[in-house]
């Protein structure tokens, strides 16, 4: 005897659409209604330009002028030693990443969004000077992925969008 039944399956769409349940990318949802509709803020570093890149990539980029919301963001970075070894030499960093975000309207100039982001990335350092750099700016750039995926998360989540 299975403990799957059809039924179930068949009433779980009603199920959901009861709760509140509502597609991020439906028609009048909050993706729609946040795409080419957002100006993000301007870079202030190199780690605050790869955020606001990815952000426009997820978000479509919009003129200043006719954009229904303004994204204020403001990065800032940590680096830690994460490995050293009994000679006092470090083999491995992580990257501390945080991200505040407010949304608002254009219109009414309220906040509709706001929070904090944070995550962490790691990276080697136990090869040649180059290939360190080179490992700390991907991860950096990873990391800046990572937080512009969490913003755009929270945001097609806050209540009061698409509607």
């Amino acid at each position: 005897m299975s403990l799957f039944n059809r039924r179930t399956l068949l009433l779980m769409p009603f199920a959901l659409a009861a709760c509140g349940f509502e597609p991020v990318y439906a028609p009048g949802g909050s993706g729609a209604a946040l795409n080419g509709q957002v100006a993000v803020s301007a870079p202030k570093s190199v780690d605050s330009y790869m955020l606001v890149q990815n952000l426009e990539q997820r978000l479509g980029r919009s003129a200043t002028s006719g954009s229904e919301y303004n994204l204020d963001v403001n990065v800032s970075t940590a680096f830690r030693a994460a490995a050293i070894t009994t000679t006092n030499e470090t083999n491995r960093y992580t990257i501390e990443g945080s991200a505040n975000y407010a949304l608002r309207s254009n219109a009414t100039g309220q906040v509709i969004a706001s929070g904090t982001v944070n995550n962490f990335v790691g990276y080697s350092a136990a090869g040649s000077t180059v290939s360190t750099l080179a490992d700390e700016r991907d991860a950096r750039e990873r990391l800046m992925v990572i937080l512009s995926d969490q913003i755009i998360a929270e945001l097609y989540a806050a209540p009061g969008l698409g509607t």
